[in-house]
């Protein structure tokens, strides 16, 4: 077993040339919403979730993005309801949320 079940990592990269990037969709937001709520929920702890801030993870065109491990499930989201969703389903549960998954061609 691994110190952690699940990591989520959240691109929370920011473009000073005003390129496309993930902050510009709301991603902080999200990131502090996951935290929020996995720590709500008790799975903030060895053998539960761990949520990660990260720099590019190179899907911008998507973006924002998060990224589920070990499954290497990617995701983008809109809104905290959608952050929910994945809290509820897969961190909590290991169930993907099909409707918000990355599709696999979307890059920079």
């Amino acid at each position: 077993m691994s110190y952690y079940e699940r990591h989520i990592f959240f691109c929370l990269n920011q473009r000073d040339s005003g390129e496309n990037a993930c902050a510009q969709h709301g991603a902080q937001a999200g990131f502090d919403h996951c935290k929020s709520r996995v720590k709500g929920e008790g799975l903030a702890r060895p053998g539960g979730v761990r949520v990660n801030k990260a720099g590019c993870l190179d899907r911008c065109a998507g973006g924002p993005v998060a990224v589920v491990y070990p499954e290497a499930v990617w995701y983008t989201y809109v809104d905290q309801q959608d952050i929910d969703e994945i809290v509820d389903s897969h961190l909590k549960k290991g169930q993907v949320v099909e409707r918000l998954l990355l599709p696999p061609n979307v890059g920079r």
